[in-house]
């Protein structure tokens, strides 16, 4: 699956506020009830019940929260840059301020696994995640996620 597929333009926000951990999941989830006609209560209920099992911040400043939901009926994805990055219990104890959550349809099989490891390994990359912080527009942000793997990181004008 590309990630082109998961994450419309709409879906990114690059200038969000959050002074925690749940409020950053509730910007991530009314973000996701906008753009996929769901509701955000129940988006943010979904999120933080997977959080209960154990925190979604994989380090270096970058959390993959993720869910799945009634009402969809394939992966979508949500992208979030915070102003100012927030604790989130990741692994490696740094705050949050790059956000990639991904929502799966109720049956949704290895797919969603699928998903996550890719979107995790495509933020392990240091440079895409300094390009991320760095990009001035959503489109900017949408052209270095959708950018063939394989490919190195672009710059952009910022």
């Amino acid at each position: 699956m590309h990630i082109g597929e998961l994450l419309d333009r709409n879906a990114i926000s690059l200038r969000a506020s959050a002074a925690n951990k749940r409020q950053a999941l509730k910007v991530v989830a009314d973000i996701a009830a906008r753009n996929l006609k769901l509701d955000a209560g129940e988006v943010l209920e979904a999120l933080l019940e997977r959080e209960q099992a154990g925190s979604t911040g994989v380090g270096h400043g970058v959390a993959a929260p993720h869910a799945r939901l009634e009402g969809l009926d394939r992966m979508r994805g949500v992208f979030v840059r915070l102003d100012e990055p927030v604790e989130f219990e990741s692994v490696d104890d740094k705050p949050v301020d790059l956000i990639f959550a991904l929502f799966a349809p109720k049956d949704a099989g290895a797919e969603h696994l699928r998903a996550l490891a890719r979107v995790s390994r495509m933020l392990r990359q240091a440079n895409l995640r300094e390009q991320l912080r760095q990009a001035g527009t959503a489109d900017a942000i949408h052209a270095l996620l959708v950018q063939d793997p394989g490919a190195s990181p672009r710059s952009t004008a910022a």
